[in-house]
This record gives structure tokens, sequence and C-alpha cells, in this order.
């Protein structure tokens, strides 16, 4: 399942628990741009998604942001929020009754 760039950016954004302001200091990206970026009125062009994915702080998102992918043995991960890997999980239930 491949998510729009946009709802990638505020999923990074936010499993490193950022807000806006904070994000757009660290990156050096302006508050407006980073605003329209992740409300996907405006396209993030690659200058912006280098800026992001070149700081050490969310470097590690490199892969998952740009190909879906990660690779943990090389530091490559998918933030926190990004529901990444099995969709469903399944649990047996118990025939015993408690009480």
């Amino acid at each position: 399942m491949t998510l729009p760039i946009h709802e990638k950016l505020a999923i990074l954004r936010e499993s490193e628990r950022l807000n806006r302001r904070q994000f757009s200091e660290l990156t050096g990206i302006p508050y407006s741009s980073m605003s329209s970026y992740e409300k996907g009125v405006k396209d993030m062009g690659i200058q912006a998604v280098m800026k992001i994915l070149q700081h050490p702080q969310f470097n590690k998102y490199t892969m998952w942001f740009i190909t879906d992918q990660i690779n943990p043995e090389s530091g490559q991960i998918a933030p926190a929020l990004a529901h990444f890997g099995q969709g469903i999980t399944i649990s047996p239930h118990s025939e015993q009754k408690t009480g």
C-alpha cells in the first residue's frame, strides 16, 4: 500500500513527535511550504525532499519514504506511525470461560 507523499511527510513528522514549526526549523524548509506539502496543496520538489531526508534525525526513513521498503539491517526503518508490515493480526480465542 503506497501512501501519497504528503501523508508520508505527516507520518514522518508525527512519529518524531514534532509539530510543523519544529519540523520546519529542523529542516530549513519554510513553515508555509511545509504546511502546504503536508496538506497536499503543493507538491514537494526534490530540494525539499533532500533537505528532509539528509537531516540526521530523518535519514533513517529514506528508503521507506522513497520506495515503501525498509532494511533494518542497514538502519532503514519505517516511522512508528506508518503501520508498515503485516496488516491483520489474528488472535486465537480461548474457549475457556472466566469468572
